[in-house]
C-alpha cells in the first residue's frame, strides 16, 4: 500500500470547517486521490507515478482548492468541477501574487482534475487561462472546453442533407445536381450511396477522435485503422508514427468518440477509395489530410458555430491538438 507519510491529508483549516461525518468522507476522498497520485499520476497505462515530493508540495494547493470551492458554494462538496477550477483560475489571475505561485496552483488543481477523470468518469480539463513564471496570465488561443462541445456538435451538421426516402422525386433531383457537385462526378452516377457518403461519418470522427487524443496534423495523415481499439476505447500510436513520444503512445478516447470512429470504420470499408489506401482518412480528392485542409475544415465550423476567432491564434494547423 502507498505510504501517505509526511503528506498532510487533512490541513487543520479544513478539519475546522467540516463536521464529523464530512471530514471522515473528505479524508476517504483525499487518501484515494494521493495514493492515485503516487502510483499511477504520471502515466496511468504505465503505472508510474509522481514523485512523492510533487505530490506533498501540490497536496497543501489541492486542499486551499477544495476550501475555495467550499466558500463558494457555502457547502461541503466532494466531486469539484471543471467550472469550480475554471473559477479558481479566474480569482487567481487577479490576485496580487507570483505567477510561479499560480502556475503551481494551476498544476495542483489539474493533477487532482487528472485523478477525477481517470476514477471518476470526468472529462478531462483544458484550463482557459494559462500561468507561466515569465509573463502574464492569458487565455489560451486553443479551443476552449465550450467551444469544443460546440466543435463537436457542428461536425454531426456539417455537410449532412435530407435522407433519401424522406425526398420527393422533385427534390432528390436537386439534391442530385448538388451531390454532383460535391463529389465532382456526373449527376448520372449519382446513386442512394452518395446520400450516406454525404451523411457518413468521417467528420466526426475525424474530429471528434483530435480533440480527444490531440493530434497534430502530421498524425492525422498518418492515422491508419490500426491504431484504433474501440473495444477498448483507445488509440494505440506506434512510437514510429507518434509526434509526441519516444514510446508506443495509447491514448484513450470517450465512449461517444469510439462510437462515431466504429460507424466510420465500417462505413470507410465500403468507400473504394480506401481500397488501395491505408489512411484512416482521406479527403474528397483521396488524398491525405494536410495542415492547409485541416485549416479549411475547422473555418467552416468555427463559421457554423459562431466561435470568433478574431485577435486569436486560433486556426493555427496544431490548433486541435
Amino acid at each position: 500500500m502507498t505510504d501517505l507519510d509526511g503528506i498532510t491529508v487533512v490541513t487543520e483549516p479544513s478539519e475546522e470547517l467540516l463536521n464529523e461525518r464530512q471530514l471522515s468522507d473528505y479524508r476517504s476522498q483525499r487518501e484515494d486521490c494521493l495514493k492515485w497520485l503516487l502510483t499511477f499520476g504520471k502515466n496511468p497505462d504505465k503505472v508510474n507515478g509522481y514523485a512523492f515530493e510533487t505530490v506533498r508540495a501540490r497536496a497543501y494547493r489541492m486542499d486551499m482548492f477544495y476550501r475555495w470551492v467550499w466558500e463558494q458554494e457555502g457547502r461541503y462538496v466532494a466531486d469539484v468541477t471543471h467550472e469550480h477550477a475554471d473559477g479558481w483560475m479566474q480569482e487567481l489571475a487577479y490576485e496580487e501574487k507570483s505567477n510561479a505561485h499560480k502556475d503551481n496552483c494551476q498544476k495542483a488543481v489539474q493533477m487532482l482534475l487528472k485523478w477525477r477523470h481517470h476514477k471518476h468518469g470526468l472529462d478531462e480539463w483544458e484550463p482557459d487561462i494559462r500561468f507561466n513564471s515569465g509573463g502574464s496570465s492569458q487565455p489560451r488561443d486553443f479551443l476552449t472546453r465550450e467551444e469544443r462541445s460546440k466543435i463537436r456538435e457542428a461536425t454531426l451538421e456539417y455537410g449532412s442533407i435530407p435522407s433519401y426516402n424522406s425526398l420527393t422525386p422533385e427534390e432528390r433531383e436537386r439534391w442530385r445536381i448538388y451531390l454532383a457537385q460535391r463529389f465532382e462526378k456526373p449527376k448520372s452516377e449519382v446513386t442512394p450511396d452518395d446520400w450516406d457518403r454525404a451523411n457518413g461519418w468521417k467528420i466526426p470522427s475525424l474530429v471528434f477522435v483530435s480533440l480527444d487524443a490531440g493530434l497534430r496534423p502530421i498524425e492525422v495523415a498518418r492515422a491508419t485503422p490500426s491504431w484504433v481499439d474501440v473495444d477498448n476505447n483507445v488509440l494505440r500510436i506506434p512510437k514510429e508514427e507518434s509526434s509526441k513520444n519516444r514510446d508506443n503512445w495509447i491514448v484513450s478516447l470517450q465512449t461517444r468518440t469510439a462510437d462515431v470512429l466504429d460507424k466510420w470504420i465500417k462505413q470507410r470499408e465500403t468507400i473504394p477509395m480506401y481500397d488501395d489506401s491505408e489512411a484512416l482518412w482521406l479527403t474528397r480528392q483521396g488524398n491525405q489530410y494536410r495542415s492547409r485542409a485541416l485549416k479549411h475544415l475547422l473555418t467552416r465550423l468555427c463559421n457554423l458555430t459562431d466561435i470568433d476567432t478574431e485577435d486569436r491564434a486560433l486556426l493555427k494547423s496544431d490548433l486541435i491538438s
